[in-house]
């Protein structure tokens, strides 16, 4: 609120600051920032992410809002010394788009609003550059016809070829004035053409116009794609920034340019960034023409040059991270156009946070609470090896580091498609536009040849963690004939294989084996596990995980636990840092050539079957177990009893059916196949998630549950014996009442009574999963008879929305997260108000019962780090994931317990 009792829409960036982004956008707030700063900014003003929703909610303006951009525009026409729209000496400006969260190229952007038809002559003679006023006028006309009017692009882009063909010119720097005035002219026509009337001649209508676009760009397609990936809220909207315009086109004394106060690839410290003389800011992103690196600036012009490296210098000590800047040259002299915390790799991520440790900017808490999950994920995924077999084509820039191996593919559109039959796909363009932004998150990677590292594929790609080569400028690539040419004439079609290295530029046409990541490698401990810093094969990347990893562990209050069945999985895990296996499904012992051993325990029609079955079971169990306690020594394991949906053991009822009929339709009769056919037909189930599985089968087969809980004894003692130190928990699936748990924890109490008497002191822990939500409404009472809870939140999350998961993540999952019903599928992160809420009730209800209850979870949401913050916040004493993401959830588990620390709680 102002002071005035009305609501303030507007701010000059004067009053502002970095951390009024949710009013003013990041943007605005930085531009605040550097104002404040007395860093050289074009004066300018905010229009508040409120006005945005208030336009977005009523489709209309607030009521107060054009006055009060008249009232900054009057101040801003006073500190420039020029009106909007004089025609001898006119101001212009710019008119963009800036969130509260970083959305690059997603919202509209409109340079050198203010020119007309007579402003335009009155700025070459200001300016003494004929050429230059026209240039500026035809991109307020493309740029305003595109964003404002909505027309093609396409059709500006054609007739702007056209007359560089008539002029035998590839190049927009080889037209002159006369030139680009038949240029406007065409561009004006096009207009007429496309909307029914001329191009507007007010320069305040082009202004308000353009501001309004900026908040109806909020809801484009693209801009509503990239925040449903980045999980940004749909309701933040978007500030507007009005800005005097300052002119990087007016010469070759002129440019502009973007920089990064480090490398957002590697980390590494240098001089990072990308140059263009004679340009203004639109043609560095869109990588229309190929830049220049940053460090030719001290050559084309060495006075801006140094005062840039002071302001970068100046600009991450104040903000204690990498920087990505924007900036204009105008005839010698240096403005700042953005300074934003700058988009990064993950591997840049880990590296600058270190980085910043050691040059005392941060500490490091600062420096876990720098990085993700997600990021260190990415760092797991395999890397090249060599060329292998593949022919190497061209290198070109390497702008988003991994390892990308896909049919090529020329088109968005083209990569949704074949991605969404399962084909790993290449995206290959000439530039990328915001509109390829479907295409860009389909694919396996991107490639371009054309745009620098600061090109759009270059910036969205690293954001995303995609592999992306770009400025590969000797392949032609002919996108209409979906194809591209390599230097050496080799062509490259739709659906050619090719492999993109985004860590060293090179591409091939061919398959290009992979191998492990430094990460991976580290975690295996083939690079110095114990001390990676003091190991001369450890990169700086494997470092700084090392560093950050260990200082997350000593802060985190969870533990982090796998989800393994196999001693070679358990092994692993135990070297990606996991403390103990927190779920091993028996039921996955038994696929293969057990499978008939379970398929006659589950058909026996005697006491005399069963046994033998069972018989047969036993010793295999016992080994199985008996290898994860070794792989595991002296760390918890926690076995699930068999909880198998019957389906997956028995024969198919239709396919038993077919055979038996055929082969009595030919007269055999098999009394074998017609008696499993009648014990199918008897246990066969509509639902079989629902039916007969977990503690009702243990419940229904006599002996199955004590068979295993005696393998796991014997299996325990024979390891204690051994001088080993193994500590099995006992879980109990599917219980949704007390008696269930009860029956069963009678029935293992014994056999471990038995099977245990040389070793008394061997404590073997019985509890059980909260899958079904009575449980969780019942848990207080279920804790009387468990000592440890774990939350399967697979199966609650099924039974809580009534989802069959095998059934409808393929069928509907798309349309719901298409209609916003789903911000992310509550499979891969935990639904908090629902799922969570079960959670919560069951933490409470379980410590009620049984103060010093064990509370973990062992469902997919274990290695998810949203859950994992989620997951602290209940109180759960560990979470359990696959190997794999071990790493990442004792990451997260850190992260969690310092935003914790810091929120106070």
């Amino acid at each position: 609120m102002g002071g005035t009792g009305r609501t303030t829409w507007v701010y000059d960036f004067s009053q502002g600051n970095k951390d009024q982004k949710d009013l003013l956008g990041g943007k605005g707030a930085n531009l605040a920032e550097m104002t404040n700063l007395g860093l050289p900014v074009p004066p300018g003003f905010t229009i508040t992410t409120d006005a945005c929703r208030y336009y977005l909610e009523h489709g209309s303006t607030p009521p107060e809002l054009a006055d009060q951009v008249t009232e900054h525009l009057t101040a801003l026409e006073k500190a420039m010394g020029k009106t909007l729209g004089d025609p001898a000496d006119p101001l212009l400006v710019s008119v963009r788009s800036g969130a509260a969260a970083s959305m690059p190229g997603m919202m509209e952007t409109v340079l050198n609003v203010g020119l007309n038809d007579e402003s335009v002559r009155g700025l070459a003679t200001q300016s003494g550059s004929d050429r230059f006023a026209w240039d500026s006028y035809r991109r307020l006309i493309q740029m305003f016809g595109k964003t404002v009017l909505g027309i093609d692009g396409e059709l500006f882009e054609h007739a702007l070829d056209e007359v560089k063909r008539e002029q035998g010119t590839e190049s927009d720097l080889d037209l002159d004035a006369a030139h680009l005035e038949d240029v406007v002219r065409r561009f004006t026509a096009i207009v007429r053409e496309q909307c029914g009337r001329d191009f507007p001649q007010d320069p305040r209508e082009q202004m308000d116009l353009a501001i309004n676009a900026v908040f109806d760009s909020w809801n484009s397609e693209r801009a509503i794609l990239y925040r449903r990936r980045e999980r940004i809220p749909g309701d933040a909207g978007t500030a507007v920034n009005v800005v005097a315009m300052v002119f990087g086109n007016l010469g070759m004394d002129s440019g502009t340019g973007v920089a990064f106060t480090r490398d957002p690839g590697s980390g590494a410290q240098g001089v990072y960034g990308d140059y263009l003389q004679n340009a203004q800011g639109e043609d560095v992103v869109a990588g229309i023409r190929n830049t220049v690196p940053l460090a030719e600036l001290e050559r084309i012009d060495e006075g801006a040059y140094r005062e840039l490296m002071e302001t970068m210098a100046r600009l991450e000590s104040h903000y204690r991270d990498l920087c990505d800047i924007e900036f204009t040259v105008e005839r010698t002299k240096l403005w700042m156009l953005q300074t934003r915390v700058g988009k990064r790799t993950a591997a840049a991520a880990f590296v600058i946070a270190t980085q910043l440790v050691d040059e005392g900017l941060i500490d490091m808490d600062e420096a876990v609470r720098r990085v993700t999950g997600d990021q260190l994920a990415q760092l797991m995924f395999p890397r090249f090896v060599s060329g292998g077999d593949a022919t190497q084509l061209t290198q070109g820039m390497n702008a988003s580091p991994g390892a990308a191996v896909g049919r090529a593919v020329f088109s968005s559109e083209t990569a949704v498609e074949w991605a969404g039959r399962g084909e790993k796909v290449v995206l290959v363009r000439r530039e990328t536009n915001p509109d390829d932004l479907a295409g860009m998150i389909a694919a396996e990677g991107v490639l371009t040849s054309r745009g620098g590292k600061t090109s759009h594929a270059a910036v969205v790609a690293r954001g995303m963690g995609k592999t992306c080569v770009c400025g590969a400028e000797e392949l032609q690539v002919d996108t209409a004939a979906t194809r591209f040419t390599a230097p050496d004439g080799t062509v490259v079609g739709e659906g050619d294989v090719i492999s993109i290295d985004g860590s060293t530029g090179r591409v091939w046409l061919g398959e290009v084996p992979v191998e492990p990541s430094s990460v991976v490698r580290y975690f295996e401990g083939e690079i110095g596990r114990e001390s990676p810093e003091a190991d001369g094969g450890a990169d700086e990347l494997v470092r700084s995980v090392h560093r950050i990893l260990t200082h997350a562990d000593a802060r985190r209050r969870m533990d982090v636990r796998t989800n393994a069945d196999t001693p070679e999985d358990s092994a692993r895990a135990r070297r990606f840092g996991a403390h103990g296996v927190g779920l091993c499904r028996t039921e996955h012992m038994f696929l293969g050539d057990r499978r008939q051993l379970v398929e006659k325990l589950i058909l026996a029609e005697g006491d005399d079957e069963r046994q033998a079955a069972l018989d047969a079971l036993e010793p295999l169990q016992k080994q199985d177990f008996l290898e994860i306690f070794e792989a595991m020594d002296g760390l918890p394991v926690t076995v699930r009893l068999l909880d198998p949906p019957l389906h997956e053991f028995l024969p198919d009822l239709t396919d038993l059916s077919v055979r038996v009929a055929v082969a009595e339709a030919e007269g055999h009769r098999d009394e074998g196949q017609l008696r499993l056919l009648a014990a199918v037909r008897r246990m066969h189930e509509q639902n079989p998630m629902l039916g007969l599985r977990g503690v009702r089968l243990g419940l229904v087969v006599p002996g199955l549950f004590a068979m295993q809980v005696r393998a796991i004894a014997q299996a325990a003692c024979e390891r204690r014996t051994a001088g080993g130190d193994p500590r099995p928990e006992v879980m109990i699936p599917l219980v949704g009442a007390v008696q269930e748990l009860e029956a069963i924890r009678e029935e293992a109490e014994r056999v471990i009574a038995e099977v245990c008497q040389e070793h008394p002191d061997l404590r073997i822990l019985i509890g059980t999963m909260i899958e079904v939500p009575r449980a969780a409404l019942t848990a207080e009472e279920i804790a009387h008879s468990a000592e440890f809870f774990s939350f399967g939140t697979n199966d609650l999350t099924q039974m809580t929305w009534g989802f069959s998961r095998d059934d409808v993540e393929a069928a509907f999952f798309h349309a719901y997260l298409d209609k916003g019903i789903f911000g992310v599928s509550p499979f891969e992160s935990i639904d908090g108000p629902g799922v969570g809420r079960l959670v919560e009730l069951g933490v409470e209800g379980g410590r009620r019962g049984r103060p010093d209850l064990k509370l973990g979870v062992c469902g997919e949401h274990g290695g998810d780090p949203d859950s994992v913050h989620f997951f602290h916040e209940v109180g759960l004493d560990y979470v359990s994931c696959s190997p794999f993401r071990v790493p990442v959830a004792r990451l997260e588990a850190g992260r969690a317990a310092l935003g914790a620390e810091r929120a106070g709680t």
